[in-house]
Order: structure tokens, then C-alpha cells, then sequence
């Protein structure tokens, strides 16, 4: 898991970790652990919109030519 201690919102690091907020993306040796300032910038994050949530798979952009 890698970790991230800058707070993606304010950009502030965060220290003193076991105080403040973390969500973890993804799962496994690839998750992230992000920490937050506050629960304000969490939900902040959680707040932004998926632009592309990969849920369809109808069209194939393929191009073997």
C-alpha cells in the first residue's frame, strides 16, 4: 500500500496521522491511503464527480489496422 500525507484539496502535508481522516482507493499492494487535514477536505474529495466510471463496456475502440 502507498500512502499519501499531502492532503489533495489544500495540498497541506499532514502530520501526526493517527488524528486525521483517510480513505484507502483501490485494494491491496496498489491501494492508496490518502490523509486529509479534516473531514471537510474528506468529503471535499469524496465530493468530486467520476468523470469515467468504467461501467461501459459497449463500445471497443479498437484498431488493429
Amino acid at each position: 500500500m502507498r500512502i499519501s500525507t499531502t492532503d489533495p484539496i489544500t495540498l497541506n502535508d499532514v502530520h501526526d496521522l493517527d488524528q486525521h481522516p483517510f480513505i484507502i482507493e483501490g485494494t491491496g499492494d496498489d491501494a492508496l491511503k490518502i490523509y486529509f487535514e479534516n473531514e471537510e477536505t474528506k468529503q471535499q474529495y469524496l465530493d468530486i464527480a467520476v468523470e469515467h466510471p468504467g461501467e461501459d463496456f459497449t463500445t471497443n475502440l479498437d484498431n488493429p489496422v
